[in-house]
């Protein structure tokens, strides 16, 4: 699962890939590009995974990177929501081939993701705090 959420709005958007590269972050970025206002600013705040700074990235006009210090997952707030994901959702459990594994993936993110208040607590990161940019 390749996911962003704002904290701020409790907005998300999801892609479900049995693989993750830049080729397939790109069709995440063109999903996100289709869903976000383009008149808004994003900042994305990720690791630095390989995929993640692959120069063959191409991130939409109105979206700024923010990288993260390696091995600092705790600075990131959407590793809450795949902890919560994984502690409510999709741990500890069998399936029965990767068609169930796609489904149950996709119904925990549509049930957790739609909840624009749930996403907005567990995606909470107190040290962002309310910030509006004057242009």
């Amino acid at each position: 699962m390749i996911g962003a959420a704002c904290p701020q709005t409790g907005q998300t958007v999801g892609l479900l890939s049995p693989q993750i590269n830049a080729q397939v972050m790109n069709v995440f970025f063109e999903q996100f590009a289709a869903e976000v206002d383009p008149n808004t600013h994003v900042v994305m705040i990720w690791d630095q995974a390989g995929f993640h700074c692959a120069k063959a990235l191409r991130l939409p006009a109105n979206v700024t990177i923010l990288p993260l210090p390696a091995y600092s997952p705790e600075l990131n707030p959407i590793e809450n929501l795949w902890h919560y994901l994984r502690s409510h959702h999709w741990s500890n459990r069998a399936y029965a081939d990767y068609d169930a594994l796609r489904e149950a993936a996709c119904d925990a993110w549509q049930t957790t993701c739609l909840d624009s208040e749930l996403i907005k607590s567990v995606c909470n990161a107190p040290y962002l705090g309310e910030r509006e940019v004057e242009s």
